[in-house]
């Protein structure tokens, strides 16, 4: 993967970054939101694919980035396909940092050192280069705007956006209602973001624990309490839960 392209855990930091403030928007949503970008950056790498609501590995190689292959092994060294709300869910102390202290590095933004009330020491992150974070906004408001579909990556960025609850920050009050409920359904565009972004969803209502269910087939009606694709927001379709891909997975194990 070349560092020519930002990744989608990137972006979705820099969206959140107030120019205003030098603080993230959403920060305890944002940390499962970037777990979730990981997981949509590796699948557009062709690293991982969807099985129903898992994640397998089908391309163990590394993708060149070193955070993003950090996750792709322990994903691999799960053995099996492990569903995305259990690894969205999981432990990931630092991953905010991580991304702040890359940017950072790349010199998309800097660091100030502060106090908070005067008293206890604290950093914040201004924007150095605005016009990449003006060409990540402008993206999302020209699917917005359009209803054109927009292309994958844009999607799921969008999807994740909505799920950590960006929406209120990029377009605030009663103004910008129309548009968040525009961003809400752009994350029918890209089944991966879907996935992640529903998955993201769960962990912060507590409904981890509880699988998704496929749809039922035609002419049987779902079990009770099932959830079909129908019902899920954005519906986002669900694939079966074991199909080839996971005999994919095993074959590069």
């Amino acid at each position: 993967m070349g560092r020519s392209r930002r990744t989608l855990p990137e972006e979705l930091l820099l969206l959140a970054l107030d120019p205003a403030t030098g603080t993230t928007a959403q920060p305890q949503s944002l940390d499962l939101g970037l777990a979730g970008a990981q997981l949509v950056e590796l699948a557009l790498a062709g690293r991982i694919a969807p099985d129903g609501d898992r994640i397998a590995v089908v391309v163990p190689r590394p993708t060149g980035d070193p955070t993003l292959d950090h996750a792709l092994e322990l994903l691999r060294r799960r053995g099996a396909p492990v569903r995305a709300v259990h690894w969205i869910g999981g432990p990931r102390l630092g991953l905010r940092q991580t991304y702040l202290s890359h940017l950072e590095r790349c010199g998309m933004v800097q660091a100030v050192e502060s106090q908070m009330c005067g008293v206890l020491p604290t950093t914040r992150y201004q924007a150095t280069d605005t016009a990449i974070s003006r060409e990540i906004r402008a993206r999302l408001d020209s699917a917005i705007r359009t209803g054109v579909p927009p292309d994958p990556r844009t999607a799921a960025l969008a999807a994740l956006a909505h799920a950590v609850g960006l929406g209120k920050h990029l377009y605030p009050g009663n103004e910008g209602r129309s548009s968040r409920s525009r961003l809400r359904d752009l994350i029918r565009h890209d089944p991966m973001g879907g996935l992640v972004a529903h998955a993201v969803m769960d962990v912060q209502n507590g409904v981890a624990a509880q699988p998704r269910r496929a749809p039922a087939p035609a002419g049987r009606p779902a079990a009770a309490g099932a959830r079909s694709a129908a019902g899920n927001a954005g519906g986002v379709p669900l694939q079966p839960r074991r199909g080839p891909v996971a005999a994919r997975a095993a074959a590069h194990r």
